[in-house]
């Protein structure tokens, strides 16, 4: 039997035969949990950007090298999903978030520590990426044992968390950095995270029936065109993704006239990141409610898309900072909009964590490939932004294509709740 969320009652566990609480305090806890996880092991990499300039201002690397750290660590996070997602349906949730937890804070700690490339790239880039890896997919699989009408909203409220975690990480950095130094800073960042770590190993908790057999990798999702077709849009989104994180503080102080510094730069960091907060629960409840999780996806890969197209007008302070907004909200609606549109492809429980962790994994190429590309195009379009510009708009449109194929799968012509 399945409850409608005002039958739900629920601070206790059930198992698979007890259907979906769709609420209750216990339910909404591993939504708060799942915000925490998010504002570590997504809106940590979404700040890359303040690392990005630091890198390679005050050290002097290349833009491309340094992408790698980031690119590294994105990789990871998404690419190590497919074997969390797996302990996360074998029942060990809890012990995979804690595992990351540990990684992620050492890979904090050590970064302060380091001074030369390789130990940068080893510390943030392989140790902070595989913590992060470890503690987002299991979230997710939580969260969705809890809710079915309301799975959409529920994700993407946690998924939100992105967007606190890419308000403080970057804040902390920046604006300690002048005060008591790179290295104190970072370190700091990584109290912040040992506050969120604490309470959000403490909340989660379980509720599906482990599935302790089974291979790690699904190889019959592959059978399934909806799911194929799904993985490659997803490749492409996220192929372009990072690329505005990455480069937009350094694209601004390229604007004439001076028009922004080093320190003013994370402003425009800020200002995305605290607008893709509530695209993300917008778009949950429009998934949820009005035109189903796979058309919002659509709709919000092809907003993103033109987004992105629309940076090569960017020419002034007032531009930098109306198309700031604007990547906030679209990327925001996107990605939070990804969560909602896999969960309802996947129509056994017990798999979520492997079909979730199986896509990520695919996509952590995309991420990897992502912002050394684009650096690579501005690199040799003599430090000049447009061409990139275009390249990840192209992108987008194509993701947004494959994604429409897997709607139409579905759903054919019909306009429905796909």
């Amino acid at each position: 039997m399945i409850l409608r969320p005002d039958e739900a009652s629920s601070d206790s566990p059930a198992d698979e035969n007890d259907g979906y609480p769709d609420g209750g305090s216990l339910a909404w806890r591993q939504v708060l949990a799942g915000h925490l996880i998010s504002a570590i092991a997504c809106g940590y990499g979404a700040s890359f950007g303040i690392y990005q300039l630091y890198y390679t201002t005050t050290l002097g690397l290349p833009a491309a090298q340094v992408s790698w750290i980031g690119s590294v660590q994105i990789f990871l996070n998404s690419f190590v999903c497919i074997f969390s997602g797996r302990l996360s349906d074998a029942g060990y949730e809890r012990e995979t978030v804690l595992a990351g937890s540990m990684l992620m804070l050492l890979g904090t700690f050590t970064t302060s520590l380091a001074t030369e490339y390789w130990q940068i790239f080893m510390a943030q880039g392989v140790c902070t990426g595989l913590g992060l890896g470890l503690m987002w997919m299991p979230s997710i699989s939580v969260i969705s044992s809890y809710f079915k009408y309301r799975r959409s909203l529920a994700l993407t409220i946690a998924s939100a968390g992105t967007g606190t975690g890419s308000l403080v990480f970057p804040a902390t950095v920046q604006y300690l950095v002048p005060r008591i130094g790179f290295a104190w800073a970072v370190r700091c960042s990584g109290f912040v995270a040992l506050a969120m770590v604490i309470p959000m190993n403490l909340l989660l908790k379980p509720r599906r029936m482990a599935r302790k057999k089974g291979a790690v990798v699904e190889w019959a999702a592959f059978k399934e065109m909806p799911y194929v077709l799904f993985t490659a849009g997803t490749f492409l989104f996220y192929w372009a993704l990072y690329f505005g994180f990455f480069y937009i503080n350094t694209f601004a102080m390229t604007l004439p006239s001076n028009a922004f510094t080093a320190t003013s730069t994370v402003n425009l960091l800020l200002l995305t990141n605290a607008l893709s907060t509530p695209a993300r629960v917008f778009v949950g409840y429009v998934a949820d409610f009005l035109i189903g999780p796979l058309n919002a996806y659509i709709l919000a890969v092809a907003s993103f898309a033109l987004t992105l197209y629309s940076w090569t007008f960017v020419g002034t302070k007032l531009d930098m900072y109306i198309w700031a907004a604007a990547f906030g909200l679209t990327n925001g609606a996107a990605q939070g909009a990804f969560v909602g549109a896999l969960a309802s492809l996947t129509k056994d429980p017990r798999k979520m964590g492997s079909r979730f962790g199986m896509v990520c994994t695919v996509m952590a190429f995309a991420t990897l490939a992502g912002p050394p590309t684009a650096g690579a195009i501005i690199d040799g379009s003599g430090g000049r932004y447009e061409w990139a510009q275009v390249w990840g708009g192209s992108v987008e449109v194509g993701a947004a294509v494959v994604l429409g194929l897997a709607r139409w799968w579905v759903q054919g012509r019909m306009w429905a709740l796909a």
